[in-house]
């Protein structure tokens, strides 16, 4: 097939790409891009003071981040629209979903100190997790993250389940703020090779006690809230011992080089 003189890459695409086969790269993108509106969603919830239903809105934006990568690897949005970056829109969605929502939640809800403080102390994280997002090297070739993967949503769902004070969420968002630089590999759930498979049903597990705990606020089963816990000290542990190691192997080869 010959390009004509003056096509753009659009034109070509859309020539040489079978429509129901971008139809399905397109509905994949909307599928992510909904977590906009969520979010939006979210910020109505925290200034109404529904503080529970913003939760239930940031699952869902966990389900939709948990699934639509897998979705765009099925259907092969990049060989559809190569036009389209998705991963720039996965990251816009994902900066709003998992920080920048979460963040003005825990803010508008009065769990962060009062006055500029508390103003602050928020801006922290969404300048820190701005690097992150930006940074080239945030997400590995082995599929890995570098650095705290930003998961402010997750944070802002124990602070409210477990009620915790300003000054002890502050001191936990500002360290979660700083790990952000320290160059340390963390798990990608649905991408990282190594107990893949372990991984995600873990992670699966982990969204349903998520639900069920929400179910049960504000008095949720101690039993519901352990097994929750547990898939914490899981993805954390297992993420440090990866990255332990990875850093002596490193160093052996080194040192037989």
């Amino acid at each position: 097939m010959q390009w004509e003189e003056g096509e753009t890459v659009e034109e070509r695409a859309e020539e040489e790409t079978p429509s129901w086969f971008r139809l399905k790269a397109v509905a994949v993108h909307l599928y992510t891009a909904s977590g906009v509106v969520l979010a939006l969603l979210i910020l109505a919830a925290a200034f109404q003071g529904e503080a529970q239903k913003a939760l239930w809105l940031i699952l869902a934006t966990l389900v939709i981040d948990s699934t639509d990568g897998l979705l765009a690897r099925k259907f092969r949005v990049k060989e559809a629209l190569p036009y389209f970056d998705g991963a720039m829109l996965d990251n816009i969605v994902d900066y709003i979903t998992y920080v920048f929502a979460p963040i003005i939640l825990l803010w508008s809800t009065g769990y962060l100190p009062a006055g500029d403080i508390g103003l602050i102390i928020a801006a922290v994280p969404l300048l820190a997790a701005s690097y992150q997002f930006c940074h080239v090297d945030a997400k590995t070739d082995d599929h890995f993250f570098l650095g705290f993967p930003s998961y402010f949503n997750v944070l802002a769902f124990y602070a409210i389940v477990f009620e915790m004070s300003p000054g002890a969420l502050t001191a936990l968002i500002l360290f979660c703020s700083l790990l952000v630089f320290v160059p340390i590999r963390y798990i990608y759930p649905t991408r990282t090779a190594i107990f893949r498979k372990l991984s995600l049903t873990l992670t699966t597990l982990w969204l349903v006690s998520y639900a069920v705990i929400l179910v049960q606020f504000p008095e949720p089963t101690p039993l519901i809230l352990a097994c929750s816990i547990a898939y914490l000290a899981y993805y954390f542990g297992l993420s440090l011992f990866l990255h332990v190691k990875t850093v002596l192997d490193r160093r052996l080869e080194e040192r037989e080089a």
